[in-house]
């Protein structure tokens, strides 16, 4: 099961691989170097979150109708070719928006469309035969696995396409973002090999899709789960919320190079990694609602860093609130999670981790949103687009704040307080960031 778990594993890599091109180094230049409305980019860049709803159908579809004998990997396949052949248009489809806007924004939907339901095809696929090969004991193992390898690959991700963009150049970004791609498709590739069984048609996996519906009877049916998930949507949209815009915020207010803000979520991920990491371990010392308010604290500062680093030009403050960030944000997941997971009843995991799933989906969607138009009316109102990147995160900031007055009214005695079903923290806090 060991191999199985890494080919797993290299399938996630490579998904999220090409995510990260797009995320952190084309929404830069996009909104940077090709001034187009960061509002545009922030929608272009939420598409796979758009699309989410849809895994429900994809996942009871790929049941049902398999492809020479195997239910998961033919759609895994289709999806992570639709993704990388996403990475590799989208620099042109950004480039002839610039020139050609009418032309350029159709392109650009087809593109960026592709890559978002190659993303969702994909995602819902690999997740379903990770449970399908794990078993339900061991799922929650595999998932923590796949879910490590992919913060690793993020990290290394980063700093390798930051070294492919220097010297940037329109060329030079084309060819880094096809060597991404090339990676990511031969990695899962590698990860596919020999992976899935074929199955005899008699018999079809339990699925454990959840519909919408099932998980909004499932939050509005009890007012603390209710008040809870509104808590969470709203500490989402301001962790998360920012993902667009760090980028092209260090580009015009300290004049870092692509290649040094690529370089961003290298710092993020580590110590994202390192905070889930530590946590974790002290989930039995610490009280989880402390940890929850220590994210949303150290969000809140990180954000004020950020902020004020812009307005004295510090690049070296701004560093500190990119890692500040990362380990409000490990915290906050940890935390939050077996929070959530001290509600459920027996039987009902599954279930709260797709809600989880849809209000972390539901969020970056609002959150890129949101902060696309925030910098774009912060910009036309004040004619300078620092300010619109720091009345953005003002408005995160608030939010932040929001939710800890939220989690105060929350009623955390009423949780069940229990470790569900074995799981160690890291393993549950793996199994919801995957579901987001």
């Amino acid at each position: 099961m060991f191999l199985k778990r890494l080919q797993l594993g290299l399938i996630h890599v490579a998904v999220a691989m090409t995510l990260l091109p797009i995320n952190s180094t084309l929404n830069r230049v996009m909104i940077n170097e090709l001034a187009l409305s960061a509002g545009l980019v922030g929608l272009l860049a939420s598409l796979p979150y758009l699309f989410s709803p849809l895994q429900v159908a994809i996942g009871s579809f790929s049941d049902r109708n398999p492809i020479f004998g195997r239910r998961r990997s033919p759609y895994i396949l289709l999806g992570l070719v639709l993704c990388t052949l996403g990475v590799v248009v989208a620099p042109q489809v950004a480039f002839l928006m610039a020139d050609q806007p009418g032309l350029g924004l159709l392109a650009a939907a087809l593109a960026f469309g592709a890559w978002g339901m190659g993303y969702n095809l994909a995602t819902v696929s690999y997740f379903s035969l990770a449970t399908e090969l794990s078993g339900e004991q061991a799922r929650s193992r595999t998932i923590a696995t796949m879910f490590i390898m992919m913060i690793v690959s993020i990290i290394f991700t980063s700093y390798g396409l930051s070294r492919l963009l220097d010297p940037y150049s329109p060329q030079v970004l084309q060819s880094a973002f096809w060597m991404v791609a090339a990676v990511a498709l031969g990695l899962g590739l590698l990860g596919l090999l020999g992976l899935e069984p074929r199955h005899d048609g008699a018999s079809s996996p339990a699925s454990e899709n959840y519909t919408l519906r099932q998980m909004t009877q499932t939050l509005a049916g009890n007012p603390q789960v209710r008040r809870f998930f509104i808590y969470l949507i709203l500490l989402f949209v301001a962790i998360l919320g920012q993902d667009i815009l760090l980028e092209p915020y260090a580009a015009n207010a300290f004049g870092l190079t692509v290649d040094q803000t690529t370089r961003i979520n290298t710092y993020w991920g580590t110590f994202f990694l390192i905070s889930m990491a530590l946590g974790a371990a002290l989930e039995k010392r610490v009280n989880k609602l402390t940890q929850a308010r220590l994210g949303a604290w150290l969000g809140m500062l990180s954000f004020a860093l950020i902020i004020i680093s812009g307005l004295v030009i510090s690049a070296g403050m701004f560093y500190g609130g990119v890692v500040l960030l990362g380990v409000a944000t490990g915290f906050s997941t940890v935390s939050n999670l077996s929070l959530m997971l001290d509600m459920t009843a027996p039987g009902q995991i599954g279930l709260y981790i797709g809600a989880w799933g849809m209000a972390n989906a539901f969020a970056r969607l609002c959150g890129n949103v949101l902060a696309g138009v925030g910098r774009d009316l912060g910009h036309f109102i004040t004619g300078n687009p620092a300010a619109g990147y720091m009345a953005v995160f003002s408005v995160e900031l608030v939010l932040l704040a929001v939710s800890l007055y939220l989690l105060g009214r929350i009623d955390v005695g009423v949780f069940r307080h229990r470790n569900a079903d074995g799981m160690t923290a890291l393993e549950r806090a793996a199994l919801a960031g995957d579901a987001g």
